[in-house]
């Protein structure tokens, strides 16, 4: 069996997928951290540990993501953009539009045949629309990051959340739990205002006929997903494990080389 890496080392955590004559074997996720190079190192060391691989059994590594350029050991770098999509149609062969949303970004991604991108927006500038403006606000709110996610699900209206900027809206939020506006209508709130802003970057790329896939780390919040599916008007395809989207299409890139 050839084996191949893909790593995607992000902002916040770092994820390594490894994958077997073309099927994902494991993957491990770890936090960045200040230093990306020990991250990607102790991420693949773990994953081959837990399937009994070695470094010498890997055939090809490829790099994706903020710190590829870090990783000396892998024999590629790709961008995040062209794994994402490149994950996303392995796993939905039918998709046509990527909505990532990580800890420091938000991208949309359109892609046409074998994952090929046509088109990309992104949010880089600002943490409104992004993980990191959820775990403030959750911080807001003294709650972890799993209520957080479900919470809103139960209101029966959502509070208003007008600005896009990180601290104004933390003053919203204030101002809204000072009124005594309930928890579940704040959090609802929250995510509607951020489905909004990504809305914006997704309106002109998405397709009338294809799967919407949602990935990152922000896709395990079942708030967050059902706001999206508001917004865009149709359900989004989740997979198991969001955040490794970007690995698994570096690992395709490598496997794909080997293959050709």
């Amino acid at each position: 069996m050839i084996y191949v890496i893909g790593i995607d080392s992000g902002s916040t955590t770092t994820k390594v997928v490894v994958m077997g004559d073309g099927i994902t074997k494991a993957f491990w996720v770890v936090p960045t951290g200040a230093n990306s190079q020990a991250a990607a190192a102790k991420a693949m060391e773990t994953a081959l540990a837990s399937i009994g691989l070695k470094e010498t059994d890997i055939a090809r590594v490829v790099a994706t993501g903020y710190g590829r350029e870090s990783i000396p050991f892998a024999h590629q770098q790709i961008t995040e953009i062209s794994c994402h999509a490149r994950g996303a149609k392995w796993l939905f062969p039918g998709a046509k539009v990527v909505i990532d949303m990580g800890g420091q970004d938000s991208k949309v991604i359109r892609m046409g045949e074998k994952g090929k991108v046509l088109d990309f927006k992104m949010n880089e500038k600002c943490a409104a629309g992004t993980g990191r403006f959820l775990d403030v606000m959750s911080r807001v709110l003294e709650m972890d990051v799993e209520t957080f996610s479900r919470i809103g699900l139960h209101a029966s209206r959502q509070a208003e959340i007008s600005s896009t900027c990180t601290v104004f809206a933390e003053s919203e939020v204030i101002s809204h739990i000072a009124k005594g506006t309930p928890v579940a209508e704040i959090v609802a709130g929250i995510h509607d205002a951020i489905a909004n802003r990504v809305y914006a970057l997704a309106r002109s790329l998405l397709a009338p006929d294809g799967d919407v896939v949602f990935t990152g780390g922000v896709a395990k919040n079942s708030g967050m997903t059902r706001a999206l599916e508001a917004k865009i008007e149709r359900p989004l395809r989740v997979p198991e494990n969001p955040q490794i989207v970007g690995a698994i299409g570096a690992a395709v890139a490598a496997w794909e080389t080997l293959a050709e």
